[in-house]
């Protein structure tokens, strides 16, 4: 039986993945599934990196015919905690977690979408202006605060997911959507600024 040259890419790209994550203190579930260029950046002292079983992330290259293929990259700085649930799968990706980040399980993530609890920079114009040379003051300033995601919800492509909010269970959320407030449990929203559009209906309806 021939094995095609694609396969056996995504074979080492997973494995070669795998052992990335486990070398920089991710604790893997089982079935991991890390395919093409993923770049981890972890600066830890006392945080959490926790990831469970039947994982799958798509990084660059290929060919999601929905994303610019390029790298999916995860970046978990000092004492912060990412918390990736069951049958988690996302394609082309940027997390960045300084404080919190809690992904639920059966979470979908499309293609090129950022998830971030940090401003990153600090809102005073005069201390960023200062960010280089008093990097001590700049980063004391600098806004943190928790993303919760919770089960089964489905993220469009392209959305920006900021600080400090949560995304309730089984909503979905619309492709080119800026997330800056809490969304509740089953409704679909989108836009920029996100907003609730209309609730989800029961199965049962």
């Amino acid at each position: 039986m021939k094995v095609s040259i694609r396969k056996i890419i995504n074979g080492v790209s997973c494995y070669l993945n795998f052992l990335s994550f486990r070398y920089h203190g991710f604790k893997v579930g089982s079935h991991f599934r890390g395919i093409g260029k993923i770049k981890l950046k972890i600066d830890l002292s006392h945080g959490t990196l926790s990831i469970g079983n039947n994982f799958i992330l798509v990084g660059g290259g290929f060919r999601n015919s929905i994303s610019r293929n390029m790298m999916s990259c995860i970046q978990v700085q000092q004492s912060a905690n990412l918390v990736i649930g069951n049958d988690v799968r996302m394609s082309d990706v940027c997390i960045w977690a300084r404080k919190e980040i809690i992904i639920g399980d059966f979470v979908t993530i499309g293609a090129d979408t950022i998830i971030m609890d940090s401003n990153n920079h600090p809102l005073d114009w005069s201390i960023r202006r200062v960010e280089c040379t008093n990097k001590k003051k700049s980063m004391a300033n600098i806004k943190h605060s928790a993303i919760k995601i919770e089960d089964d919800v489905f993220i469009g492509a392209r959305c920006i997911i900021n600080k400090g909010v949560t995304i309730g269970a089984r909503s979905i959320i619309a492709a080119g959507s800026v997330v800056v407030t809490n969304i509740p449990a089953d409704v679909i929203a989108g836009g920029n600024p996100c907003q609730v559009i209309k609730e989800i209906d029961s199965p049962s309806n």
